[in-house]
């Protein structure tokens, strides 16, 4: 039965979003099912989540990821009395074990983390074989809220944008890219930087850190063929499906250029990475991928998907990309490609199946049936004690520190931002690009259609790209101030 009288001391849920197409949905799901506990709920981007954390009353910060490049921020959050539950955002398609921990894991980080929630059975063996795991490190096998949102009595949630699809493109295969890191968006994101000195060596960049140099420089290699296969793909697609449209998705971190460059020379030739990518694969008549997480989402949502393996690298191919290429049907030239394609078009072949994929996917994705994911990950806050209390102030001299941290990055990163030249700021609105309070009420009623609840839930501004979410059963999140907080952990200091 679902607590609505839980008074003023409930633990701020605080969820950041990086990618809003690829997560805010689900986290906006997430957010309903937090306040219908009684959690006050601060959602939105994540970079103006960091500019506004030293004022938000304490709580509980959810994380999507435990990398290095989090340290400073973890530490920060804790000095300000806020807890840390996270889980492994790319935990489905992820490197070997050895790349994986230092990639995407960090002891200084880790240790900081109160609860993990893990995808499902293999996230957590993986996460059980790292060797600067904390001994006593709760990690619940919860799901994931983006798994909820593959779900069938969940996909009418986007009905609306299906229809609308189809109306706009009429029959069309879907090309989802995933060359983020050769192909970045800004050029520090990607594996490597270009050395501003001719006889430098190239800088490692975002995505590489963590890699060792032999890794990193194979994957980049092999990523660079593969996006020259998807060059010549893109167009030979088009001339040998004359009656479909051919829409090219770009990952959320990609430069457009190259795809939109191709489309400039053809009229069937779309590129558009709009709104999450559930309703293109339920509304496309088949799915074109290379390691990409959308084959995996293809297969659970039972769309056709092909993963094109015209350069083959067995290490990138199947032991860092290779749940999604398993899931799907492969293909290693384009004659195999345009022969498997036909066969989809014609009715002849469905969703890939079978019962290695299925147990594949099994191992992998838990809460495919029960309780969503989201009710999972707020029964084990609310079974923590968060829903009725916060955690304890920090002293004085431990917040001050973490304030004047998150105020001198803040203030930092602000002029990062604005920097001329490809900027942070450009990366920022293309990964959050501004969203209106309607806007979000309009998916919590489809949520609540869906659902039969959320009636009571409530979304207001907080701040620029911030918005708070609460029950109208229970009062709402108190807007506390830097120097009320300074204040209260003065008294424990005193005490």
């Amino acid at each position: 039965m679902t607590n609505t009288h839980v008074g003023d001391c409930a633990s701020t849920l605080i969820i950041p979003v990086e990618s809003q197409v690829r997560e805010l949905d689900a986290k906006i799901l997430l957010a309903c099912f937090a306040a219908e506990r009684g959690f006050p709920v601060l959602i939105g981007s994540r970079a103006f989540t960091h500019f506004q954390v030293a004022s938000i009353p304490r709580g509980v910060y959810l994380a999507k990821s435990m990398r290095s490049l989090s340290n400073s921020m973890f530490k920060a959050l804790r000095q300000l009395g806020h807890e840390i539950a996270a889980w492994e955002e790319e935990a489905l398609v992820h490197p070997p074990a050895d790349t994986y921990f230092t990639l995407r894991l960090s002891p200084q980080t880790i240790n900081k983390v109160s609860h993990v929630f893990a995808w499902g059975q293999e996230n957590v063996d993986l996460m059980r074989q790292y060797p600067d795991l904390p001994q006593n490190l709760p990690i619940h096998i919860t799901g994931n809220p983006r798994g909820d949102m593959l779900r069938p009595e969940l996909r009418p949630f986007f009905d609306p944008e299906v229809k609308k699809l189809r109306d706009r493109y009429g029959d069309f295969i879907l090309i989802n890219t995933n060359f983020s890191d050769v192909n970045p968006f800004i050029p520090s994101i990607g594996l490597f930087q270009a050395a501003k000195d001719s006889d430098k060596t190239a800088r490692r960049g975002q995505a590489g850190i963590g890699m060792s140099l032999e890794f990193a420089k194979g994957l980049r290699d092999h990523k660079l063929a593969i996006l020259e296969d998807f060059k010549q793909l893109i167009p030979a697609l088009e001339r040998a499906f004359p009656a479909m449209t051919i829409v090219v998705r770009p990952h959320p971190s990609e430069s457009n250029q190259i795809y939109q460059d191709l489309a400039a020379r053809s009229d069937r030739i779309v590129i558009n990475k709009e709104g999450n990518v559930i309703p293109w694969l339920l509304a496309a008549k088949a799915l074109v991928h290379n390691g990409c997480t959308t084959g995996l989402e293809a297969y659970v949502l039972g769309v056709p998907a092909v993963s094109y393996l015209a350069t083959l690298n067995k290490l990138y191919d199947y032991d860092f990309q290779g749940l999604p290429t398993k899931l799907s049907y492969q293909c290693f030239n384009f004659e195999e490609l345009q022969t498997t394609l036909n066969r989809i078009l014609a009715g002849e072949l469905g969703g890939a199946g079978g019962e290695e994929r299925q147990a594949l996917i099994d191992y992998y994705l838990a809460a495919q049936k029960g309780p969503l994911a989201c009710e999972r990950i707020i029964d084990v806050l609310e079974s923590s004690g968060y829903s009725k209390n916060r955690p304890p102030p920090r002293p004085l001299s431990t917040f001050v520190q973490g304030w004047l941290f998150v105020k001198i990055k803040a203030a930092l990163t602000n002029l990062y931002m604005r920097r001329p030249g490809p900027n942070r700021m450009a990366y920022h609105d293309h990964r959050f690009p501004e969203i209106s309070v309607t806007e979000l009420e309009q998916k919590i009623a489809r949520f609540g259609q869906l659902l039969h609840r959320f009636d009571s839930i409530k979304i207001e501004q907080h701040s620029k790209h911030l918005f708070m979410v609460h029950s109208q059963r229970v009062r709402k999140m108190p807007q506390a101030a830097p120097a009320a907080e300074i204040s209260e952990n003065f008294r424990t200091v005193k005490e």
